[in-house]
């Protein structure tokens, strides 16, 4: 799988149904998609998309995902937790994560990858998802993975124009879905843990009943 900044739910529910998960730091596609430093998160008025700024044009960025580096450019560190913070922080659970959250984002990291996995592992350590995380840093480690049996999910998720697997977007809980007309699909990680903390993992499960890893084209 790519690396994604705070990927969406349905990215989540896939990596719970595989429990392990090889992260590409080798892929060079990024122009395919915007996951890998986007993510869009509920708002009182609709979703909201953050977008981490990076050195040189994603459209034309030759560079592995590992060697992409992050722009200070506009102070985003600093508008993406305000973000954050008035989206989500009268949630249930934003108290609970939010110190780690604010470490990260308002961190010095230099590296796309380093501040994507960090991102990570924070959400799966607070909801305790069952996901194992390994990240391939060289095309060997990435063939390996494949011959070994991975399911190959670049390309797949993520995209610009969402996904046709079967993962259902099952609806839960959301602060401000009572404001418009119910519930908003396809929002980051962050929302589902916001707002369901832990208890998030069985909307994962329900998300995937109908999904199955060994069919996909």
């Amino acid at each position: 799988m790519g690396s994604m900044c705070a990927g969406d739910v349905r990215c989540y529910a896939a990596m719970v149904k595989a429990g392990e998960v090889v992260i590409d730091a080798t892929e060079r596609r990024l122009p395919l998609r915007h996951s890998h430093h986007r993510f869009v998160i509920d708002a009182p008025n609709g979703p909201v998309k953050l977008t981490v700024p990076l050195v040189g044009s994603t459209n034309a960025m030759p560079v592995m995902l590992k060697d992409v580096l992050m722009s200070e450019h506009g102070n985003w560190r600093h508008l993406h937790w305000g973000a954050l913070f008035s989206s989500y922080g009268k949630s249930p659970f934003f108290d609970f994560i939010a110190d780690d959250l604010h470490r990260i984002i308002e961190g010095a990291q230099n590296s796309l990858l380093d501040f994507n996995m960090e991102l990570h592992r924070v959400i799966v350590d607070f909801m305790d998802l069952p996901i194992a995380t390994t990240v391939a840093t060289s095309e060997q480690e990435v063939d390996a993975a494949l011959q070994a049996g991975a399911v190959d999910l670049r390309g797949k998720m993520g995209g610009k124009r969402g996904d046709q697997l079967s993962i259902a977007n099952v609806p839960y809980y959301q602060l401000w879905s009572q404001r418009r007309s119910g519930f908003t699909a396809g929002l980051s990680i962050f929302d589902l843990a916001m707002n369901e903390g832990r208890e998030g993992i069985f909307t994962l499960l329900k998300m995937t009943e109908n999904f199955d890893l060994n069919n996909i084209m």
